[in-house]
């Protein structure tokens, strides 16, 4: 049989594809901008036939469809792996629930710990061997449609063709059925608003990397703001290993600082496992050799990000308790995102050879009701996630100064995150050391820390 006859008998409306599920099923979507958009929609429409049917997504771009569907019968429950700013609204209306994992873990899960009846994802149009590539969204989607009974891809011409890398398509042979969309235009998102504080903090981080480093952003407009500065700096010769590639890293490849030369793993290339940006970033994808699209357990496997010297992390967090712990993906109760592979890359990159993790926020935040808080905390609130152990936790930075924690004790880790805590707050989180038995007369001593 050719290809292309195999195509047209697999081929089928969303509505008949969907009408596999069954009640008491378990569905996986693709991750990030691979979510199946049409066949979510033609999935809630059978809200009312199914019971007990549960769906997996990662940062579903919007707010799902079977999430909303009918949110008080339990007909479908969604859950998310990693939250986008639809699933966090979701979750604050009990309708999404957390998968927690680390993300290079990910394929294991499918190997070993679940099982998955219909898999569902957004792909580039068929090649002409057959193949249709996963696009902006490598992550764990090879190792979705081994554990699943059923396969459907939701065909979208705007998806770019992305080069590997390693396991970044699926054949024909292995798909059920095909569903072709109306081609809507992927998600972008908007350049990431940079304030002053960002641009001090990201000017620190920039005087520590040199010349042939291997670069890792997280999201958010910190990140972004290291990106620009490299991108306007005299750095030379750097590499990308990251799990997300964004548009930071086209501002400093069209700058001339990515070669991907002096990289030990993948020399050459910009090795990811998924990009968010802009339109232009989507393009610059689009089968570029320069460009290695890899599943997740390659891109952000302990031993690959190591291999690579002057490894670079940088991520943001939400807050830092006095003993050094992150919390990156919580507030309280409130879940806002997830773990993704802030682990990975902050464990990573401190043992590569040169290599420095670096955890960044503002030392303050205003709340809600208008008032404004500190951001490194005596401890977090309850029900605050702890998304890196004091163990790994490397450098801090925030506006206030960078402080390193690898070898410090719990007296030495409070002075010094103390001393890069907005000055409006550090009597009191002396006092609260005290309490907590994380302080010692040597610093009283010092002359630098006294109460008033």
């Amino acid at each position: 049989m050719s290809i292309m006859t195999e195509y047209r008998q697999k081929l089928s409306t969303a509505a008949n594809a969907v009408s596999v599920v069954k009640s008491g099923d378990w569905v996986d979507y693709g991750a990030f901008l691979t979510a199946p958009e049409t066949l979510d929609a033609a999935l809630a429409m059978r809200v009312h036939e199914l019971r007990d049917v549960k769906v997996r997504a990662l940062a579903f771009p919007g707010i799902a469809a079977v999430a909303a569907a009918d949110p008080d019968t339990g007909c479908m429950i969604y859950n998310s792996w990693h939250f986008s700013s639809g699933d966090r609204k979701e979750h604050d209306n009990g309708n999404c629930h957390f998968i927690p994992f680390i993300y290079h873990e990910a394929p294991s899960h499918y190997k070993q710990n679940i099982k998955s009846n219909i898999c569902m994802l957004k792909a580039a149009p068929m090649d002409r061997f057959g193949y249709f590539n996963f696009g902006v969204a490598n992550s764990f989607q090879k190792s979705m449609i081994e554990n699943a009974d059923t396969v459907i891809v939701e065909v979208n011409e705007n998806m770019p063709c992305c080069l590997g890398g390693s396991n970044e398509s699926v054949h024909i042979r292995d798909v059920d059925f095909v569903v072709e969309t109306d081609n809507k235009p992927l998600l972008t998102l908007p350049d990431p608003v940079i304030t002053d504080v960002d641009k001090t903090i990201a000017g620190m981080i920039v005087s520590q990397i040199e010349d042939g480093s291997c670069i890792q952003l997280g999201i958010g407009g910190m990140p972004n703001a290291v990106g620009k500065m490299i991108a306007q700096s005299d750095l030379k010769d750097l590499g990308v290993h990251t799990e997300m590639l964004a548009d930071a890293y086209l501002d400093m490849y069209e700058a001339g600082k990515i070669t991907n030369l002096k990289k030990r793993r993948d020399p050459g290339k910009m090795v990811y496992t998924f990009a968010l940006g802009s339109a232009r970033l989507y393009d610059f994808l689009n089968n570029n050799p320069a460009c290695a699209s890899c599943s997740v357990d390659y891109t952000n496997k302990l031993s690959h990000i190591s291999d690579n010297d002057k490894t670079v992390s940088i991520n943001n967090a939400i807050e830092v308790d006095l003993y050094g712990q992150v919390s990156s993906e919580s507030s309280g109760f409130r879940h806002l995102t997830g773990t993704g592979g802030q682990f990975d890359f902050a464990y990573g990159a401190y043992h590569s050879k040169g290599g420095k993790s670096f955890i960044c926020l503002s030392s303050t935040v205003k709340d809600r009701d208008g008032s404004i808080k500190s951001r490194i905390r005596p401890v977090f609130d309850k029900g605050s996630v702890i998304t890196l152990p004091r163990t790994i936790t490397q450098y801090v930075v925030t506006e206030y100064g960078m402080v390193s924690l690898k070898g410090k004790s719990t007296w030495e880790r409070a002075e010094a995150l103390i001393s890069i805590a907005h000055p409006d707050f550090r009597d009191q989180l002396i006092r609260d050391a005290e309490k907590m038995h994380i302080w010692t007369m040597k610093n009283h001593a010092d002359g630098r820390y006294a109460v008033a």
